[in-house]
């Protein structure tokens, strides 16, 4: 029954979608056989489990139990969010806005390699690829706040070390570590989405929080271009030391701890001393999670790979994002040199350009966070109340559309030497497609794993962290072949092979689930 409190639809969702048609509630039998990924279905109450001391199980005092993360006032459940999505665009912010500085510091330590000077702005994604792998688990364990404060700081004292690195040997190594830390946000803000938020408000929660993904490495290059052109390179690395240590310090004065078996689990032992009783078990210790924090640490290690292995769909979603994640480090490859060489634009106006991409964005991020929830609650009503993670999905198909057209659009205006405002007109398809088909998959993933959403999403995280850090080094060498037209024309026809896949994905996604289940707590 670990999950099922977790996902049971709220009160406010079952009266919306009553309004069309009432379904039974749910009955005690049908929770016990829930699976472990279970569909959340329409009931006219919300259920958490509550205490029974005379078996000595310890669980919430109420089904309002104002302790329950599910029950946080509304204010406070938004300020532990923003908080979290604030150091989220910071993190990301680091992976790109060294970019534009490239030059300065090829000029500082008369680097002519250009792969290498590439591999200092990827190496960083690296660290994105095996930090999640580590903190996932360990959230798991010690809960939320402690691992993410951990990371924070981890990554704002890196800060320093790229500051005052004396070779590129040593900066690619600090680069790497502070992306491991800066991947604490990435990874646990979708845990801390699924521990405070019912399944009707998951996706305004989780536009929030994935603004900071996608617009740090659009803002990155606009403010690394003017930073690098003014004041130097390692001024890039002591406003983020600067930035970062001010939200890290924010995040220690006003955050809580989110994740349910964590708070039980103190609550048992605090229990236990003042009654002086040695029998009590937390209501998740019950569920069968009573294990060394050895064995929890190996099982959270698995679980990413475990998802990755035997889900297809999970699987398919996570090759997605990666693509996308790769296609817009590429762009970001072409960008300076298009801009740059062929237009004339200093390095500070280059950066500029990103807001073809970075615009768009932000205004995909507004219609997901708008509609994503209106689309659940008209589905799960159609669907007689019941509510299935795959109506997630349909909103990607419509926005894959939309991506492969900016190769096509960008890389032959780029091509032709058309006026510059064509080519960064020519960005705004992907930037809408990208947050329209990114969205889905994130909130999907969070509704079909909530008790283990931070593994669910370290699996996406290291996946497209991997390709983005990887992919855009063969960037160069393939439109120096290719040139920018056929070049971008062939990651267009790559990102049109995936639109069918997308549509297959919708409509026959709920029987691979559950023909393919995953059980991650073995």
């Amino acid at each position: 029954m670990a999950s099922q409190s977790t996902l049971t639809p709220s009160p406010s969702l079952s009266r919306e979608i009553s309004r069309d048609k009432s379904p039974p509630p749910l009955q005690d039998a049908d929770l016990e056989k829930a699976p472990t990924t279970p569909s959340p279905r329409q009931s006219s109450r919300q259920v958490f489990p509550e205490t029974d001391l005379d078996a000595g199980i310890v669980a919430w005092d109420s089904q309002d139990d104002p302790a329950n993360p599910m029950n946080f006032t509304q204010s406070r459940k938004w300020t532990l969010l923003g908080l979290v999505s604030a150091v989220t665009v910071i993190s990301p912010l680091a992976s790109s806005m060294f970019s534009p500085a490239l030059e300065d510091l090829a000029s500082d330590m008369d680097i002519t390699n250009d792969t290498l000077l590439s591999f200092t702005v990827s190496i960083y994604l690296l660290g994105y690829t095996f930090g999640p792998m580590l903190l996932a688990p360990l959230s798991e364990i010690y809960g939320r706040r402690i691992v993410l404060s951990c990371a924070n700081w981890f990554f704002v004292v890196w800060q320093i070390g790229c500051a005052l690195a004396p070779n590129l040997a040593s900066l690619i190594i600090f680069r790497l570590l502070a992306g491991a830390g800066g991947s604490g946000c990435i990874t646990l803000g979708a845990g801390v989405i699924a521990d405070l938020f019912p399944v009707h408000q998951r996706g305004l929660a989780t536009s929030l929080w994935s603004l900071g993904p996608l617009m740090g490495p659009v803002i990155g290059p606009i403010a690394g271009g003017f930073v690098g052109e003014s004041i130097g390179w390692r001024w890039v690395f002591w406003l983020l030391l600067i930035s970062g240590g001010a939200l890290s310090f924010a995040i220690e004065c006003f955050n809580k701890e989110t994740y349910a078996p964590v708070i039980l689990r103190w609550k048992t032992d605090k229990l236990g001393k003042e009654l002086g009783r040695s029998d009590l078990r937390s209501h998740y210790d019950i569920e069968g999670n009573d294990v060394s924090p050895a064995r929890v640490l190996k099982l959270g290690l698995k679980r990413p790979i475990i998802l990755l292995c035997k889900s297809p769909i999970v699987l398919f979603l996570a090759t997605y994002i990666a693509l996308l994640y790769g296609l817009l480090y590429l762009f970001f490859t072409t960008i300076p040199t298009v801009f740059g060489d062929q237009y004339g634009f200093s390095p500070g106006l280059s950066g500029l350009a990103y807001l073809g991409i970075g615009i768009p964005v932000f205004i995909g991020l507004v219609i997901i966070a708008t509609t994503s929830d209106k689309i659940l609650l008209r589905l799960a009503a159609r669907n007689g109340g019941k509510f299935e993670p795959e109506m997630r999905l349909p909103a990607m198909v419509f926005w894959s559309f939309f991506i492969p057209v900016s190769f096509f659009w960008y890389g032959w205006a780029a091509d032709k030497k058309v006026h510059w405002i064509v080519p960064i007109l020519g960005m705004s398809p992907f930037g809408l497609g990208m947050m329209g088909a990114w969205m889905p998959i994130q909130i999907y993933i969070i509704d079909c794993y909530p008790m283990y959403a931070a593994s669910g999403n370290a699996a996406l995280t290291a996946s497209r962290s991997l390709v983005g850090a990887l992919l855009p080094l063969a960037g160069p060498k393939m439109f120096e072949s290719l040139g920018i037209g056929w070049g971008n024309s062939l990651l267009g026809f790559i990102a049109l092979g995936f639109v069918p896949l997308t549509v297959l994905l919708t409509r026959y996604g709920k029987s691979i689930r559950e023909r393919f289940p995953v059980d991650l707590e073995k």
